[in-house]
């Protein structure tokens, strides 16, 4: 039983953005102080990554704990409304993104996930395996 009226839900849901969160801005905004540049959720690639390295053929998501499943096994239990909705929901989302890298690894891209309260907790460690990456790829 949902404890908001459809109106509020429908807001509360309207409200969550799909691109430029908190976190995709931190990480790229840490990124271009350090002289990287990149392109935001560039439609050209598959999966529409949130920042995209193209010389390097590096793609970055920046994931949401909740929509993209963190440790999906344990937290699944915690959904309380509308479980028929949400558990369906957030496994495609699981499966979606297992596709995305797929794909992008069959084409010689180098995949990098984050969640977004790693990058809240540990930006700099995010920052630099980012780094790494990119010194990786242009020997």
């Amino acid at each position: 039983m949902d404890r908001l009226t459809p109106e509020q839900r429908r807001k509360t849901m309207q409200a969550i953005k799909g691109t430029a969160t908190k976190g995709e801005l931190r990480l790229a905004k840490a990124l271009w102080k350090l002289g990287y540049r990149y392109r935001k959720n560039n439609k050209k690639i598959f999966g529409r990554p949130d920042l995209t390295f193209a010389k390097y053929k590096i793609a970055i998501f920046v994931d949401s704990e909740f929509f993209h499943g963190k440790d999906w096994e344990t937290e699944q239990f915690r959904i309380k409304t509308n479980r028929e909705y949400w558990i369906p929901k957030i496994e495609r989302n699981i499966q979606r993104d297992e596709e995305v890298n797929a794909f992008l690894i069959a084409e010689n891209w180098t995949v990098l996930r984050f969640w977004s309260k790693d990058i809240e907790k540990n930006l700099e460690v995010c920052v630099a395996k980012i780094e790494g990456t990119i010194m990786l790829m242009s020997i």
